[in-house]
């Protein structure tokens, strides 16, 4: 019988895994099917921008996976049974798929953060539809000429990034970021001083040392007893992962990200290996690795080394894994570009402009380009198994 490998999830995690264990495994040998619950490769990264109002690209999975032999199932993951190595799914039916190898990477979505609120008034931007309802509502606001009021709640990346593209996209809109400390206070003296420039630039608000209480549908009230009036209200203070991990039994941590050794495999379950979001990873420098982008890749990387080289008794590769700085756009023509040393600290220089915005860009076209283009690269022999290979050693 063919080894059979589970994919859970296809984001830039799941679906590099996915294609890369598909470019280096024998088709004679295993079976690789990926569940995810949308039929497209969503840009995660770039959200903030399709709910500003661009058109950003989605291709079909199928089209992704298209020549790989890889198998694609629509579902929604409800569960996973851990004893009879087999994961509850739901689309039309109900059904399980078992599995011998599970790669574990249904990434992470909003957290409310205990605000309340904000489930029933916020708009988010961690998932397609989700954005696309932020645009309508940005759309609706601009039909009515009246300078609509929009709040950003959250001063990490994804709300730099989010109010900034608004206020650049929409300049008929007030934009307010809200920000809990002080305005990027883990970037260099430099690169905090650009960011300000950008915000006064754009015409935004910024409200900094600034809590939030609830999030009510015509406004926000803050921890100091005041209320900020708003047409559209967007969280971006918090993000968490599934619950699945957690109550299939897998150890996790107090968030629920798996935990995994430096391999991104589970150390509660040995045939299970976690990437992106869903892992609790230490990185090179001791600390854990940040939700990102980056983290995917390298976390992804490790974990496809990690399953090919114990399936083929092959040597285990070891990939770097560091969080080398952060890139941040500023709307389409302005960006921060700045890297972090050993102990994650910014360091004195950043790269700021059109150039960070042009190296941003570049990142995420290469990060596309290769989750789209699974079979580049091709071996002409692929790795066999090791012989009468042992499922429960994966």
């Amino acid at each position: 019988m063919k080894h059979r490998i589970v994919v859970l999830g296809a984001g830039y995690a799941g679906a590099y895994v996915a294609g890369s264990l598909a470019r280096r495994l024998s088709p004679a040998d295993t079976e690789i099917t990926v569940v995810n619950a949308e039929p497209d490769f969503v840009e995660r990264l770039r959200l903030h921008q399709l709910a500003a109002g661009q058109e950003i690209e989605a291709p079909k999975l199928v089209d992704v996976f298209a020549g790989t032999g890889i198998r694609l199932r629509l579902a929604r993951v409800t569960a996973v049974d851990l004893e009879r190595q087999v994961v509850a799914i739901a689309d039309a039916g109900v059904g399980e798929l078992g599995y011998d190898t599970l790669v574990y990477a249904l990434g992470s979505h909003v957290a409310d953060c205990g605000v309340s609120g904000v489930a029933e008034h916020a708009f988010h931007v961690t998932a397609r539809p989700a954005a696309l309802r932020l645009r309508e509502r940005l759309d609706s606001l601009d039909r009515r000429g009246e300078g609509g009021r929009v709040l950003v709640v959250g001063d990490g990346l994804t709300g730099i990034e989010t109010a900034t593209e608004i206020a650049e996209s929409r300049p008929g809109l007030s934009v307010t970021l809200i920000a809990r400390g002080e305005l990027g206070a883990r970037l260099s003296a430099g690169a905090r001083s650009h960011l300000r420039q950008a915000c006064d630039r754009l015409g935004m608000t910024v409200l900094e040392h600034t809590g939030v209480e609830a999030v009510e549908a015509t406004r926000v009230r803050c921890a100091d007893g005041t209320a900020l009036a708003s047409d559209a209200t967007v969280w971006t203070a918090g993000f968490a992962v599934n619950l699945i991990a957690a109550a299939s039994g897998l150890e996790v941590t107090d968030y629920g990200q798996i935990i995994v050794d430096d391999t991104m495999r589970s150390v509660s379950h040995p045939n299970v290996y976690a990437a992106g979001d869903s892992a609790y990873a230490i990185g090179d420098n001791g600390r854990p690795l940040p939700m990102s982008c980056a983290s995917a890749g390298s976390t992804g990387r490790q974990a496809t080394d990690a399953v090919v080289g114990r399936l083929t008794g092959r040597k285990i590769g070891k990939n770097k894994l560091d969080y080398p700085g952060n890139h941040i756009s500023l709307g389409r023509r302005d960006g921060i570009l700045q890297m972090v040393d050993d102990e994650a600290r910014a360091k004195p220089t950043y790269v700021g402009g059109r150039k960070a915005a042009r190296i941003k860009t570049g990142i995420l076209q290469i990060s596309l380009w290769g989750i789209s283009h699974p079979t580049f690269g091709l071996p002409k022999r692929k790795r066999r198994l090791a012989a009468a290979p042992d499922a429960s050693a994966c």
